[in-house]
């Protein structure tokens, strides 16, 4: 569904099985939300920089973001990150009497940079701790990262898998794996196979890996 990028860039979604629901979220503003705008936001400014695309397959539900970018001013790209994170949190509270108890995935590029130094912490922090498990952190800290960007060198993971308390406690086993395969040659923290034709910095897949994680039953 089209999102609000101006370059046609979407989230999407894609399932072996029948979607029992499909619905983006890009035309919401605070005011549909009733959340507090903020300056780079106004009250019937749309809030996602491109959607919340919410799908149900079964028991599962998954909100499918991608966040501001922390450029071109990181400070305002940190509130608007801030007011999408709230604004995905608002959905999920709309959607479900009890969002502890329902079976929820917040899944995306969340777009947090490595080292969140700002004053006011963690853009996305109101979809975290005392809402939402990081499945990630089941992972052993060296291995959770799921970006590098070649120019620095550097390695993050903005792509997030948040799951609700429901859905963490019901598969406690289940762990992210990250496949790394389509990045870079550059990215050489990686040491295991590539696909074929990867480059040093081009052709590659993407300079995200593909985040992958099984809940056996669902």
């Amino acid at each position: 569904m089209h999102g609000n990028d101006g370059r046609g860039l979407n989230v999407a979604a894609m399932s072996k099985l029948p979607f029992e629901n499909f619905i983006g979220h890009a035309a919401e503003t605070p005011h549909s939300l009733n959340i507090d705008p903020i300056p780079s936001v106004g009250n019937h400014d749309r809030i996602f920089r491109r959607d919340c695309l919410e799908v149900c397959v079964g028991e599962l539900h998954a909100f499918i973001c991608h966040f501001k970018a922390p450029y071109p001013d990181p400070k305002t790209a940190w509130s608007i990150r801030k007011i999408e994170s709230v604004a995905v949190r608002r959905l999920i509270e709309r959607r479900f009497d009890n969002p502890s108890t329902a079976l929820w995935l917040i899944v995306g590029d969340l777009n947090e940079p490595a080292r969140a130094e700002y004053p006011d912490g963690r853009a996305i922090a109101p979809l975290l701790a005392g809402f939402s498990v990081d499945l990630l952190l089941r992972l052993p800290d060296a291995e959770r990262w799921s970006y590098h960007q070649s120019d620095s060198d550097s390695y993050s993971r903005p792509d997030a898998l948040l799951a609700s308390p429901a859905l963490a406690n019901r598969w406690p086993e289940s762990c992210p794996h990250i496949l790394r395969a389509g990045l870079d040659l550059s990215a050489q923290r990686y040491h295991g196979v590539h696909f074929e034709g990867v480059g040093i910095h081009r052709p590659h897949a993407s300079d995200h890996a593909a985040i992958v994680i099984d809940f056996p039953g669902l």
